[in-house]
């Protein structure tokens, strides 16, 4: 175990390191009763009280978190706001949903109730209630504020896009690992496009765990695309437990072996640092 690592207490299979309790976790994923449950029922939080939320940072054993309520919800997002306000403004952030129309009042009140960035998740037709063509109007409108876009695209969206990618003018979150595909990771033409971004330090990636139910070919190749952009730009990484998460019927993402792989490819405690703790400090503003 290397000497600057912190012991992890949950589990079977302790890794060689868990997250600094100052950490920030992005994201908690929080559904309500709008939503249809999704396995099992005790996933979805309806009517979630701080003492529920503060169960799920817990679990996660991290203080600050940022708070996601999925795009499939459309424009509504109460349910995100309400849990910044239930575990305060110091700790929570939130990233919302928003309608290209969305007046001016609205967006100022979902920045004073602590949201911090929008996302688009573009990859599935059944769920996704966006358009590209929303994409650089709304970048434009939360740039004064402060904002970042998540990009919840796939690798093949990445790259018809990167000329709209590239104009966009506030930070940039690529969710997923980018969603390269894993055959080719860093040698797909999606990898040099968010590479050249994270260099120009316009961009960042949003580092999270294996989903289970995928299976674990899956798992080993996404595992590689992540050393490759460990090895490129680890400042430039956001950490991410994606727990609960709708599509994880079977088990919640193994945050615990990612725990354990980020530490062989990102040595020594001061980089760390600056992917769980200072990294979110600048993108989410706590």
């Amino acid at each position: 175990m290397p000497q600057d690592s912190i012991p992890h207490t949950t589990g079977t299979q302790p890794p060689a390191l868990a997250l600094p309790p100052q950490a920030c976790d992005a994201h908690i994923h929080v559904y309500d009763a709008r939503f249809p449950s999704i396995g099992d029922p005790a996933r979805v939080l309806a009517h979630a009280t701080a003492s529920d939320y503060r169960r799920l940072q817990a679990r996660l054993g991290t203080a600050r978190t940022v708070v996601v309520t999925p795009t499939v919800y459309g424009t509504d997002n109460r349910v995100t706001l309400d849990a910044i306000r239930q575990l305060g403004h110091a700790q929570t952030r939130g990233i919302g949903v928003l309608h290209p129309e969305v007046d001016d009042a609205t967006l100022h009140a979902l920045n004073a109730g602590g949201i911090r960035g929008i996302r688009f998740t573009l990859f599935d037709p059944a769920t996704a209630v966006t358009r590209f063509d929303m994409v650089e109007p709304l970048a434009r409108r939360i740039a004064p504020l402060g904002w970042h876009v998540q990009l919840h695209w796939r690798a093949d969206q990445i790259v018809a896009h990167a000329a709209l990618i590239e104009r966009l003018p506030c930070p940039i979150v690529f969710d997923h690992m980018a969603r390269l595909p894993h055959p080719q990771g860093e040698a797909h033409p999606a990898f040099a496009i968010v590479a050249r971004l994270l260099d120009a330090g316009r961009a960042w990636v949003k580092l999270s765990a294996p989903y289970l139910d995928g299976g674990t070919p899956e798992d080993d190749s996404r595992a590689r695309v992540v050393e490759a952009l460990c090895r490129h730009a680890p400042e430039r990484l956001v950490w991410g437990s994606d727990w609960p998460h709708p599509t994880e019927t079977k088990a919640t993402p193994d945050d615990a072996a990612l725990l354990d792989r980020f530490g062989a490819w990102v040595p020594g405690a001061a980089l760390r640092q600056r992917v769980w703790v200072d990294n979110p400090a600048a993108l989410y503003g706590f």
